[in-house]
């Protein structure tokens, strides 16, 4: 994905953000109504030159009789404002959830389970799935680029790190489904040991779906947040 715009010093924003719209759906409405707008300018000109102007070119050009164009205007305008509507309606909201969990990992010590959901109304799916990697000591600055599962998972291996023993990421396809949910059940994203939480300061996850409008919305999170906070600590 992209990172044009975004210095790679800056932690990337929690914030869920709508990255792109619907060519088709959101586009091709407003291109009508301006389209529809112009020729109302052109009617109102139209009609306030005079009768012997009206019979020669460009004035003889009548594009839509005023009813006609109203009535076209009215339904270009409620198509508007109905796709807005529908469009926060069906407007995913993504979350995240962290929490020290057993049986994630081999042997039975405790991990940190993160989860993602979609609490909106309506599913959306898995468009884009990066991960970012901060080492332990090391600053945003010296942090790796976006990559995929595949990669993060070798940056991990390389500082010595074991899959399935201090950590696992879950790789998602794309067009994964996250549909909506009353409840806060997560889908998995990643379970990671005490000891990968001493030795990565930051992993984030930058997840990037599209809505059953056609929108994409994205939303980034760290896996390691609150993994160290005193109240979250393990027992074990």
């Amino acid at each position: 994905m992209n990172d044009a715009g975004r210095r790679p010093m800056d932690p990337p924003s929690e914030a869920q953000r709508r990255i792109r719209r619907s060519p088709l759906l959101f586009t091709a409405p407003l291109v009508l109504l301006g389209l529809l707008v112009l020729v109302l300018f052109w009617e109102a000109i139209r009609a306030n030159v005079t009768a012997d102007a009206r019979t020669q070119w460009p004035w003889r050009l009548q594009l839509l009789e005023m009813e006609a164009l109203g009535s076209l205007l009215a339904v270009a305008v409620g198509a508007v404002l109905a796709r807005a509507q529908y469009a926060r309606t069906v407007r995913p909201y993504l979350g995240w959830r962290g929490a020290w969990a057993k049986g994630l990992l081999k042997g039975d010590a405790q991990a940190w389970r993160v989860g993602i959901l979609n609490g909106g109304q309506h599913i959306a799916a898995i468009e884009a799935f990066d991960c970012r990697v901060v080492p332990a000591g090391e600053t945003e600055s010296g942090a790796a680029s976006w990559v995929d599962v595949s990669g993060a998972v070798a940056e991990l291996t390389a500082a010595g790190l074991v899959v399935a023993e201090d950590f696992q990421l879950v790789e998602f396809g794309r067009g994964f489904p996250l549909v909506g949910t009353g409840s806060y059940e997560t889908v998995l994203v990643g379970a990671f040991s005490k000891r990968f939480v001493e030795k990565v300061d930051a992993l984030y996850v930058r997840v990037r779906v599209t809505d059953v409008v056609g929108d994409s919305h994205e939303r980034t999170g760290d896996c390691m947040k609150g993994a160290r906070g005193v109240v979250h600590a393990p027992l074990d």
